[in-house]
């Protein structure tokens, strides 16, 4: 009796065996999954490190590099290319926003640098890097305007700060960043290579692991499969057939009380229960979907397809029922609203008596708003009604936001109650009266426009397709009263326009004899016009003549102006005046007063000696005349010369 114990204590289930040969694969992924991770996490240390200072560090010592180049350059220009000005906003750009950016970004980052003399030349180089922005800066001050490029005393001291100063200190700054660079690329040349060794590493123990795992894995599988496959067989035979559609039974056969034996009655439930399932197939294809089934278990998932499949046929057999409806009900209503484009109080009874039927309500009606008249304020009335007592509302307006009604115009949606008030409304019949279950009150919307409202009331409640419905149905009903108004507005215009047509003819031959008189006076305007074309010309030809706006600036110059002074018409379009005169008159108290006459309308004549562009001097016995616009106000300035430097020589 111990020995039958012991050997049932020592008996191995199938659960047991596939447990044994998991818990092995299970070791052995633990122990590949910890060599993984300990490997892994000094590869992320190598990876961290080379991408949060190694590689950073390199790149900012090179930007470094790129920067002090940028700088010697664009110094340079600023000093040899007076007119370069986007090279000196680049200079300004690096100075104040690049270079301090990119010098914060090194000296985060210098910290974790392993190499103290890395960190002491780097700190060098900014000490370096602000002696020759300091130079830098004495030449920006010192040359800013075009006066100061013209003096040789100034650009002669910029030019030896260029080549004494600034051009070796920048040598020598970019030599010891070229040396920090060196030493920053030997050391992310050793990540690298310790980030290789390391995966090289990590690869072969998994290799080496996973190999293990495969040899476990399938010695593990061959000894189940010798334990089960004798059992499994027969229950195969029954699978197969049920793979074929049969559905068979078989209780004669025993088994032990283990797995096999569960497995033989999970498959004769199995079998009863594709009976009932067939069944309930069988009932669905036929359109019941009302039939009761009871699925194997919670977790049957033929079953609960079956059920799932039951309810969403149903489902979509009720949501094309509706659909139909409403595809009808649309068809219907815009025929109605098609033949009955003409009469506003037939289409509105059509509207509302097969609306209120097409939905099985009781009652209905539809408000129209009235044309506004001027100084009064907007307002609605009943057009047509049914099953409601019209008396009662002959003759009555709502104004916007007056009862349910007014307040759906005002905010222009719908409002539906399923608590009607006892004194809102009552439904009779020849039998008595009583209170609706459900209002619906729909605007008339097209384009956020407002054009009447809808109101029905009924017994029951409405679906929300048939609200949907009555929404789209208030659409294409604003549409067509639109229209509506619209002909008869128009009708109305075209009398009155056949009207106008009458007093336009009695007018035409007052407008055709004034038309004479405008011809005449246009005429002689032109005979005028031409004259004073000829007049300009004959300046022009003989005279030099150019045009300033009020503050000096100029904006055109006749021929003889541009070949006396040198210059071509775009070289002086925009330039002041003061390109003209000598550099004394420039600043002078005079030349200033000199244009703000000018700008006050008073015209200034007189000789004046001018600069050609070639630096010679020439007189000009001119006179600056200003022109002035409707207000009196100073719009232009025009200076008519003559050449009289012949004449000052002598």
């Amino acid at each position: 009796m111990e020995k039958e114990r012991k050997k049932f204590k020592l008996r191995f289930t199938i659960g047991n065996k596939i447990l044994a040969g998991f818990l092995s694969l299970i070791v052995l992924f633990i122990i590949n999954a910890t060599v993984i991770f300990f490997t892994g996490n000094r590869i992320d240390t190598v990876v961290a490190m080379s991408s949060e200072n190694i590689r950073p560090s390199k790149d900012a010592i090179n930007e470094l590099i790129l920067s002090a180049t940028r700088m010697k350059m664009l110094i340079t220009n600023w000093v040899y290319l007076r007119g370069n000005d986007a090279d000196k906003q680049a200079l300004r750009d690096l100075r104040s926003f690049e270079y301090p950016e990119l010098r914060d970004r090194v000296l985060k980052l210098m910290p974790q640098w392993e190499s103290d003399s890395q960190r002491w030349q780097m700190d060098t180089v900014f000490m370096k890097f602000d002696v020759t922005m300091k130079s830098q800066e004495e030449i920006m001050t010192q040359l800013v305007t075009f006066d100061n490029y013209d003096d040789p005393s100034i650009t002669f001291l910029a030019a030896d700060v260029i080549e004494n100063q600034v051009i070796p200190q920048t040598a020598e700054i970019i030599k010891r960043l070229n040396k920090i660079a060196a030493i920053q690329a030997r050391v992310t040349a050793e990540s690298d290579e310790q980030l290789t060794s390391s995966s090289k590493n990590l690869r072969n123990v998994t290799l080496i692991l996973s190999a293990i795992t495969v040899v476990l894995g399938l010695f593990s599988a061959f000894l189940m499969i010798r334990s089960i496959t004798v059992p499994v067989n027969y229950l195969k035979s029954i699978v197969i057939k049920l793979g074929k559609g049969e559905l068979v039974e078989d209780k004669n056969t025993k088994f032990n009380n283990d797995e096999i034996g569960e497995m033989a009655s999970a498959m004769d439930n199995l079998v009863n229960g594709l009976k009932g399932t067939t069944l309930f197939a069988e009932n669905i294809g036929k359109g019941s979907y009302a039939t009761d089934f009871k699925p194997l278990s919670e977790h049957d998932v033929l079953g609960n397809a079956l059920i799932n499949m039951r309810d969403n046929l149903s489902r979509v057999a009720d949501e094309d029922k509706k659909r139909n409806w409403a595809t009808e009900g649309l068809a219907k209503f815009g025929e109605i609203l098609r033949t009955n484009t003409n009469d506003l109080n037939k289409l509105t009874d059509e509207i509302i008596l097969n609306l209120v039927k097409y939905l099985k309500a009781n009652q209905g009606a539809i408000y129209i708003i009235d044309d506004e008249q001027s100084g009064e304020d907007p307002t609605m009335s009943m057009k047509a009604c049914y099953a409601w007592d019209k008396k009662k509302f002959l003759n009555h307006k709502i104004h916007k936001g007056e009862g349910l009604a007014g307040q759906s115009w005002q905010e222009g949606d719908l409002i539906y109650l399923t608590e009607v008030p006892q004194n809102y409304i009552r439904i009779t019949s020849g039998l008595g009266d009583a209170n609706p279950t459900s209002v619906l009150i729909v605007p008339l919307k097209l384009n956020e426009q407002i054009f009447g409202v809808v109101e029905i009331a009924s017994f029951g409640q409405f679906q929300d397709f048939e609200i949907e419905f009555v929404q789209k149905i208030a659409e294409s009903i604003a549409s067509t009263i639109s229209s509506v108004k619209i002909n008869a507005r128009t009708q109305r215009l075209l009398e009155e326009s056949q009207e106008m047509t009458e007093q336009m003819r009695a007018q035409e031959e007052e407008m055709r004899q004034n038309m004479e008189e405008l011809q005449a006076t246009q005429e002689e305007m032109t005979r005028g016009q031409s004259e004073s074309e000829g007049t300009m010309r004959i300046i022009n030809d003989a005279l030099l003549v150019i045009e300033f706006d009020p503050e000096g600036n100029v904006i055109k110059a006749n021929q003889n102006f541009l070949q006396t002074m040198g210059y071509k018409q775009e070289e002086i379009a925009g330039e002041h005046h003061r390109l003209f005169v000598t550099k004394d008159e420039r600043g002078s108290e005079a030349y200033r007063n000199f244009w703000k006459d000018i700008g006050n309308g008073r015209t200034n004549k007189g000789e004046y000696k001018r600069i050609t562009k070639r630096g010679e001097e020439v007189w000009l016995k001119a006179s600056y005349a200003p022109i002035k616009d409707k207000s009196g106000n100073v719009i232009r300035v025009m200076k008519v010369a003559t050449d009289i430097t012949s004449l000052k020589k002598d």
